[in-house]
């Protein structure tokens, strides 16, 4: 015997809004996080800080 539709819709319901919920607090946790991070430099592209322009030392010894 199957559950009544009414009591289907309910707890699919029930499931969807804590889904939400978790969401919610998820993303509030996010958004702390990323407050309290430092604040970076606008001079330094983050992308190229601490690349070393010239060779770059080989990943192996080549010559043995």
């Amino acid at each position: 015997m199957r559950a009544r539709p009414t009591a289907d819709k309910r707890r699919k319901e029930k499931e969807r809004q804590d889904r939400a919920k978790d969401k919610a607090e998820k993303r509030e946790q996010r958004k702390v996080e990323k407050g309290s991070e430092e604040p970076r430099d606008p001079e330094i592209d983050p992308d190229i800080a601490g690349i070393v322009p010239g060779p770059q030392p080989l990943p192996y010894d080549v010559y043995e």
